[in-house]
Formats: C-alpha cells, sequence, structure tokens
C-alpha cells in the first residue's frame, strides 16, 4: 500500500465521518421514515457506515458524500422490504402476536375462542395469498411493512394513483373473502 493512497483512504474517512456526524440526525430519520423502529434506523445506518468505511477507496471520487449516504440507506431500505416480500411469499409473517390480538379483540373474540381466532386467521392468509399479487404486494407493503405509497411507489416505480387503487381492490376482495368465510363458518 502506498503513502499516497493511505492519504487518499484517511482524506475520504474523514470526509465520510464529518458527513455522518454533520447530518446523522437526517440519515436517522430517512431511515426510521421506513416505518421501522429507531433501533433498526440506527442499524440501517450503521451498516451503511460500515459498507462505506469497507469501501474508501471506491468513495474517494463521490464529491457529495451525504448524498451517497442518503441514496445507501434508501437502497438498503429497499433491500429489507424485499427480502421481507420474499419471506411473506414464502409464508412467513412479521405481524406480530400483539397486533393479531389486537384485530381479534377488535371483532370480540375473547381468549376463550382461540380456535376461531385460529380460523379466522387462517382466512385471512389464505385470502391475502388468493389476491392478485399486484394488490397482494400493496396490502404486505403498507398493512404488515408499514410503508407509506411514496415509498413503495419509489421501491416499485409503479405510480402511487396505481397503488392507492390496488389497495382499493385488495380490500374489496378481502372483504368479500372473509364474509363467505363468515356464512361457511
Amino acid at each position: 500500500m502506498t503513502m499516497e493512497k493511505v492519504q487518499k483512504d484517511q482524506a475520504t474517512r474523514n470526509r465520510l465521518e464529518t458527513a455522518f456526524r454533520a447530518e446523522r440526525g437526517q440519515f436517522l430519520a430517512r431511515a426510521r421514515s421506513s416505518g421501522g423502529s429507531a433501533a433498526e434506523a440506527e442499524d440501517i445506518v450503521q451498516d451503511v457506515f460500515v459498507s462505506a468505511l469497507a469501501n474508501l477507496e471506491s468513495l474517494a471520487n463521490v464529491a457529495n458524500l451525504g448524498a451517497w449516504v442518503f441514496a445507501s440507506i434508501r437502497n438498503r431500505v429497499v433491500d429489507l422490504w424485499r427480502k421481507s416480500q420474499t419471506r411473506r411469499q414464502a409464508g412467513e409473517t412479521t405481524v406480530a402476536a400483539e397486533t393479531i390480538d389486537e384485530i381479534f379483540a377488535a371483532t370480540g373474540l375473547g381468549p376463550q375462542d382461540q380456535y376461531l381466532r385460529d380460523e379466522l386467521n387462517d382466512a385471512l392468509v389464505d385470502a391475502i395469498a388468493a389476491l392478485p399479487p399486484e394488490q397482494a404486494m400493496v396490502i404486505n407493503a403498507q398493512v404488515l411493512d408499514g410503508l407509506s405509497f411514496r415509498e413503495i411507489s419509489e421501491a416499485t416505480g409503479v405510480p402511487i394513483d396505481t397503488l392507492a387503487g390496488r389497495k382499493r381492490y385488495a380490500i374489496r376482495n378481502l372483504g368479500i373473502a372473509l364474509n363467505e368465510w363468515m356464512e361457511d363458518y
């Protein structure tokens, strides 16, 4: 390693650290805007910082490191969203048990109705799986992942109005499916 390279890497590291110190609050706000917790936002920002430190040489010619970090945070949020979509398509769920309990409490079902709650949960999962993929994606991204239409639009390239329409159709279709389930039950 030449002295020139060491000096260039150190200069890049200093610029990167300055950007992180100056814009840390904004970086965290951007990461948090994806709907995650403060701890998740902190993890995302830290991951981006570690990744940047590991690639100092490639960042030497980046004029605006703050903008690069913002883009990296956005990309990391999109990657995490896609990963959660893949898990969901494989049948995994990230809905907290407390959230499911709140939904069922709103239906008037008590703890003694556990069997019915399990059946209703299965019916809801089946109803979401039966939706057209575009509608299921919007429901999963908005309701389960907590993403805004803007964030989904940025990640997928689909216009916000189209996403809103897909959500309306999905809710209508879920209502029909669950009403049919209730009639059959």
